[in-house]
């Protein structure tokens, strides 16, 4: 049997071009003991590949991506057609850790993505298998965990959310306004603040790109913050450090903005108000906190059934266009989570 798979040719210096992968046809080897054969039908596109597509990833985070090699560690969801591993069988929807690939053989029990894509059947009744690539799979976790635990979110916080309108921070702003807190979103569209104020129901929102920021900000809460969930990083740091009140918290779980500059911009000039404010910034990656799953599994999961909780979702169909996605993803073209269907 063969299959194609994705691979990184070039390393991108700047934006993501199609021009950096290559679509290649491989043979697939059939599964050894413990193993599974899979036919992907839906794989992840995230922010974070960005980081991964250097020649060194950041310390401490994923490995980089090798060139013209397999791109592992990449969520996705597909079928087993073949299992020579106890518990699963061909007919079963499972989740990896192998995407940008028609086909994967996969070790079960092996740990993958820091646990959180390590080979797992899904339950279709609660929600189609998609979704466990966002809304129930690490998108929803590292919203959870970044607001509950990461931001230890308190009665009559004030919760700005960037990004709002994207795969995490969508979610995070309606699992605030689910706990009954007051929700302001910012995102780079006029077409995205609809959304955010509208299918969302956030208390209000706006568009970042249509003025200056700090001044965009405390239109929207003119008393203060007091939760940040940084998707962005950058300018948006900056911004609420001044916005913060005494004793506020700054989950910090992406920086997008700096994702694709050849060098990154300098840090916050305010970063004093840290102290002044007794403020709390923490950085947090959703597979640390894979303790959570089954927590957040069962509580979104709920959210889901009752209506409480809406995701959209951006599909582009075709592996060959997943880099096309990544693209269109690190220039805001999504709405929600990015997929591309195999």
């Amino acid at each position: 049997m063969t299959g194609r798979e994705v691979q990184l040719v070039t390393y991108p210096r700047g934006e993501v071009r199609p021009s950096d992968f290559r679509v290649v046809e491989v043979e697939v080897r059939e599964p050894g003991p413990g193993e599974v054969l899979v036919r992907n039908t839906w794989t992840s596109v995230d922010a974070a590949l960005r980081l991964r597509l250097r020649d060194k990833a950041p310390a401490g985070y994923f490995a980089a991506f090798p060139l013209e090699a397999p791109m592992d560690g990449i969520f996705t969801v597909g079928e087993i057609v073949e299992s020579r591993a106890d518990g699963f069988e061909p007919g079963d929807t499972v989740w990896h850790a192998a995407g940008w690939r028609d086909y994967a053989v996969v070790e079960a029990g092996m740990p993958a993505l820091g646990g959180v894509a390590t080979l797992t059947k899904l339950d279709l009744e609660v929600a189609p298998a998609q979704a466990y690539l966002g809304v129930l799979g690490g998108n929803g976790l590292t919203a959870y965990a970044g607001l509950f635990r990461i931001a230890a979110l308190r009665e009559g916080d004030v919760v700005w959310v960037s990004a709002a309108a994207g795969a995490v921070g969508s979610l995070v702003g309606q699992m605030a306004k689910i706990r009954g807190h007051r929700v302001i979103g910012s995102a780079g569209s006029d077409e995205k603040v609809a959304y955010l104020l509208g299918e969302l129901g956030l208390d209000d929102a706006f568009n970042y790109r249509s003025g200056p920021l700090p001044e965009l900000l405390r239109a929207a809460a003119p008393d203060g913050i007091d939760v940040y969930f940084d998707n962005v990083g950058g300018g948006h740091l900056e911004a609420a450090l001044d916005a913060l009140r005494d004793s506020g918290r700054v989950a910090v779980c992406g920086t997008i903005s700096e994702y694709d500059a050849d060098d990154p911009p300098p840090g916050p000039r305010n970063l004093f108000m840290v102290v002044a404010k007794n403020l709390t910034i923490r950085g947090f990656r959703g597979s640390s906190n894979v303790d959570l799953l089954p927590e957040m599994t069962r509580e979104v999961g709920a959210w889901l059934r009752e209506g409480r909780l809406r995701y959209r979702e951006t599909i582009v169909e075709g592996l060959e266009h997943a880099p096309e996605a990544l693209a269109g993803l690190m220039r805001g073209d999504n709405t929600g989570k990015m997929l591309v269907r195999i």
